[in-house]
């Protein structure tokens, strides 16, 4: 089940980018709510916050590591795990195969979703992706730190 879940964060991550190519590309940001949340079409080179920009062949060399050893660690270990570590590394993984694609075939990540609060902080702009990649890192992080992770 834990594989099926990446799978939709996959579908869901490259509908959404695959939409943002085509309505936000070349375009204005589209402000849903003023000065709180827009959508706006930016190109990644890098990782979070714009780190190690261009950077391709590092990222897609240490993603594949990543890739590989989590599914060989989730397959072994999968009934060892709670189910709330499984949906974790679930998450993770969905969220990480999401951006791969995006650098294997473009050469960055297509990001769009972007928060601003109190009119003066901006949140770098993310995607689907992302946001599965840090609410699974969050789980799992919580029941590593309080030892319940085993099922």
């Amino acid at each position: 089940m834990i594989f099926i879940l990446s799978a939709v964060i996959i579908l869901l991550d490259q509908l959404s980018k695959f939409a943002a190519i085509k309505y936000l590309k070349g375009s204005a940001s589209y402000n849903i709510i003023p000065n709180f949340f827009r959508l706006s079409y930016v190109e990644n080179f890098g990782a979070a916050f714009g780190i190690l920009q261009n950077k391709k062949i590092f990222f897609i060399i240490i993603t594949c590591i990543v890739i590989f050893s989590l599914s060989f660690f989730l397959i072994k270990n999968y009934y060892k795990l709670n189910i709330f570590m499984r949906l974790g590394l679930g998450m993770f993984l969905g969220g990480t195969i999401g951006n791969f694609i995006d650098r294997v075939r473009f050469g960055y990540v297509v990001d769009f979703i972007s928060f601003r609060l109190f009119n003066k902080f901006e949140f770098p702009v993310f995607n689907i992706a992302d946001i599965s990649i840090v609410v699974g890192t969050f789980i799992i992080l919580i029941l590593v730190l309080f030892d319940r992770y085993e099922a």
